[in-house]
């Protein structure tokens, strides 16, 4: 046998052993998803809108109903620090986005608009009655508004924790634009190696973040699952979109609105710290402008936060939501009088 015949037969040989390789990792992936979602369930109730799926898990009973949207990437179970405590309140009701959680992709647009009018119509549905108070977290807070401009009759309240803003990719530093645009480019490559396998061979999937332990069969039912990179990317693609039709929302006469905003001295770990400084900076004033959304708004300052207050102070949104509510209610709006706090 020739040396060209014996690192051809090599190679051959190396090819099918990857490829071997990779259709146990995508069967295994696929496999331990079915596994941990026949044990886990669905944690609430999956309606049909538009023909597809969407999942809604609704606690508690009183009104206005407060509806729960998480940031990109996120589904449902984000809220389980906060879910829980507002119940007692009244009725709260968390969902997943198209594509997110246990709600299938819709084809489509996944702009503002689309995401506002797919929610409308699971509420009525579900058969959620109005009036709602929206809670809408990172880039809800583009949906939210983008509610509040289609449908202002049915709400009660809006509360942004940590909203992103409109258009804010012009106002940002130019070195964070840079590294969100690179994270962007490497997402396919997230969700290939995703799909192979490769996160789950290294136990990424199962973790379960402190304080969510009752939560784990869900949150391990739904990690890992490379259509979800899809819907982030959808969404990521949309956004200018989303922000062009939500820049002009507001002002709101009528409509209370609680702003809750991570701690400026707090730096995301991963950039670098001259990038968090520089852009802690520009949120902060974004996020004191949203303020005129209503002139019955009131902004909270969460100390020790970052960008996750449901998670890293659920005690403030659990506290200062409880209150909200209750002074809609009784129709007293005076502690909604555009100041600034830090708790």
């Amino acid at each position: 046998m020739t040396k060209i015949r014996i690192a051809a037969l090599a190679s051959l040989t190396t090819l099918l052993a990857l490829v071997v390789i990779a259709m146990f990792g995508v069967l295994y992936n696929c496999a331990s998803l079915r596994h941990y979602r026949a044990i886990a369930g669905v944690p609430g109730k999956l309606f049909t809108v538009g023909g597809y799926k969407m999942h809604l898990l609704c606690t508690g009973h009183g009104a206005p109903a407060i509806i729960l949207d998480a940031g990109l990437g996120d589904d449902s179970l984000i809220w389980a620090k906060v879910q829980p405590q507002l119940s007692q309140q009244t009725t709260v009701c968390a969902y997943d986005r198209a594509g997110f959680g246990w709600s299938e992709p819709q084809p489509g647009r996944r702009d503002a608009d689309s995401i506002a009018a797919q929610l409308h119509a699971l509420l009525r549905v579900a058969h959620v009655p109005p009036p709602y108070i929206l809670m809408g977290h990172s880039i809800a807070g583009l949906y939210v508004r983008a509610y509040a401009q289609r449908y202002s009759p049915e709400l009660a309240g809006l509360v942004l924790v940590d909203g992103t803003t409109p258009l804010q990719d012009d106002r940002i530093p130019r070195a964070l634009v840079a590294i969100q645009d690179q994270q962007r480019r490497e997402m396919p490559w997230v969700r290939f190696w995703m799909r192979l396998g490769w996160y789950r061979m290294r136990g990424e999937c199962t973790e379960v973040m402190p304080g969510f332990e009752a939560y784990a069969a869900w949150i391990r039912a739904d990690s890992c699952v490379p259509s979800q990179v899809t819907a982030v990317e959808r969404e990521l693609d949309s956004e200018r979109l989303s922000g062009e039709a939500t820049v002009r929302a507001g002002p709101f006469a009528s409509l209370p609105v609680l702003i809750f905003s991570r701690d400026p001295e707090v730096l995301p770990a991963n950039w670098p710290k001259d990038v968090g400084k520089a852009n802690a900076i520009v949120w902060n004033r974004m996020q004191e402008e949203a303020k005129g959304l209503s002139p019955h708004s009131r902004r909270i300052v969460a100390r020790n936060s970052d960008h996750n207050i449901q998670v890293d102070r659920p005690d403030l949104l659990n506290r200062a939501v409880t209150e909200f509510v209750t002074d809609i209610r009784n129709r007293d709006l005076t502690r909604l009088d555009g100041t600034t706090d830090y708790e």
